[in-house]
């Protein structure tokens, strides 16, 4: 399940999940890239938050763990 939250300046935010495919499928919504999940060249995972103005976050010794700290700083941040 998806948190949705509503700007004071009207502007609807989310962080994406499956259960927001049928109200995108109705059309007037635009989908931004908030971060990177990607390997490092040890086998390590961060996530970076660069698209966002965002730090780098990890290394990770799992991806899990890299997209569970891209979710909670989402989260913090007000995303």
């Amino acid at each position: 399940m998806s948190t949705i939250k509503i700007r004071p300046d009207g502007e609807i935010v989310a962080v994406w999940n499956d259960d927001l495919a049928p109200l995108v499928a109705e059309g007037g919504v635009e989908i931004k890239r908030a971060s990177h999940v990607e390997p490092t060249t040890d086998g390590k995972w961060e996530a970076d938050m660069f698209p966002i103005g965002g730090p780098v976050l990890g290394p990770f010794s799992l991806r899990g763990q890299a997209l569970e700290a891209e979710h909670d700083w989402l989260e913090t941040a007000g995303y």
